[in-house]
C-alpha cells in the first residue's frame, strides 16, 4: 500500500499481500513468473517489499517470523474510511479481528480480520495507488472460495457494505455470487461445498492478469509451482489455478470481459 494517491472508495479491493517463510525465494519466483521488481516497504510487521510492475506497485510480499508455523496464503486488502468502526462491525457480525487496527506508515491504518467462516482479509484506511498498468502479473480479480456463497455473502453485506447479485454469465448449477458497489462488481464468492480444501478452509483467491495463461502455467510449473487445474475457458476468461512453491493458491487469467479491479474512484 502506498499513501501518495487519494483514498480509494470504501469496499474496493486492489491490494494483495502474501506472507511467506522464505521471502527471497518467493521474490525470485514471482519475478521470474510475472516480471515483478521490488522496493522496500513498511517494516512495521517485519521484512516487507512492494512488488512493482512497470514501476507501479501491484502487490506486497512479507516475511513470516522464523519458527512460526503459518499457512501461506494471499490476503486481499479492502478499503475503508474508518478501520476502527469497520473492525467493530466485523466483530458484531461474527467475524474476528486478529491484528489492529493499528497505525501504519504515512498516516494509514491497517487491520487483519476474518469472516465468520474463517477466511482472512485485510482492511486499509489510507491512500490509494492510482491506475494499474495493463501488463502480466497485475491483480484483476479477487474471489472468496467458501462452502456456500449466500450465507457468507450476507456477512460482507452487513460488515462491509456490499450488495450481492448473481452473475448472469455463470451456469445455473454453479454456486457463485458477485459482491458489488453500486453498478460495479468488485469480487466474487464461489461456493464449492465439500470440495473446500480441508487443510486450508475458506480463503480468498487472487487472479493475476496473463496474456497467455497456458504459457504462464508452464513457466510456473518449471519454477516449482503446482498446477491445480489445467487451463480452461470459463465465464471470467481463460484461467489456470496454481499454487506457488510455498503452497499459496492463486490464479492467472486472460479476461474475456472487462473486470473491475477496485480502481480508486
Amino acid at each position: 500500500m502506498t499513501e501518495r494517491a487519494p483514498p480509494p472508495a470504501p469496499g474496493t479491493q486492489r491490494w494483495v499481500s502474501l506472507m511467506v517463510h522464505d521471502l527471497e525465494a518467493s521474490q525470485r519466483f514471482y519475478q521470474a513468473l510475472f516480471g515483478w521488481e521490488y522496493q522496500a516497504g513498511p517494516q512495521r510487521l517485519g521484512p516487507y517489499v512492494r512488488a512493482l510492475r512497470d514501476g507501479r506497485p501491484v502487490a506486497g510480499l512479507g516475511q513470516i517470523p522464523p519458527g512460526e508455523r503459518r499457512l501461506v496464503a494471499w490476503l486481499p486488502y479492502i478499503a475503508t474510511q474508518n478501520a476502527d468502526a469497520t473492525a467493530t462491525r466485523i466483530r458484531d457480525c461474527g467475524g474476528t479481528v486478529a491484528v489492529g487496527p493499528l497505525d501504519f506508515s504515512g498516516g494509514g491504518r491497517l487491520a487483519i480480520a476474518a469472516d465468520l467462516h474463517g477466511a482472512p482479509f485485510g482492511l486499509w484506511q489510507g491512500g490509494g495507488r492510482g491506475p494499474l498498468p495493463d501488463a502480466d502479473g497485475v491483480p484483476v480479480w479477487n474471489e472468496l472460495v467458501t462452502a456456500e456463497a449466500w450465507p457468507v455473502s450476507m456477512f460482507y453485506v452487513t460488515a462491509l457494505g456490499y450488495e450481492v447479485a448473481p452473475d448472469p454469465s455463470v451456469p445455473e448449477d454453479v454456486d457463485y455470487l458477485l459482491l458489488r458497489l453500486g453498478d460495479h462488481s468488485v469480487a466474487g464468492v464461489r461456493g464449492v461445498g465439500d470440495a473446500l480444501p480441508h487443510d486450508r478452509g475458506a480463503h480468498w483467491l487472487p487472479y493475476f492478469s496473463a496474456r497467455d495463461p497456458d504459457a504462464t502455467a508452464e513457466r510456473a510449473r518449471k519454477l516449482g509451482a503446482q498446477v491445480q487445474r489445467e487451463p480452461e475457458n470459463g465465464w471470467l476468461g481463460r484461467t489456470v489455478w496454481l499454487s506457488d512453491p510455498e503452497g499459496a493458491p492463486f490464479a492467472v487469467l486472460r479476461p474475456s470481459r472487462p473486470l473491475r479491479r477496485g480502481e480508486d474512484r
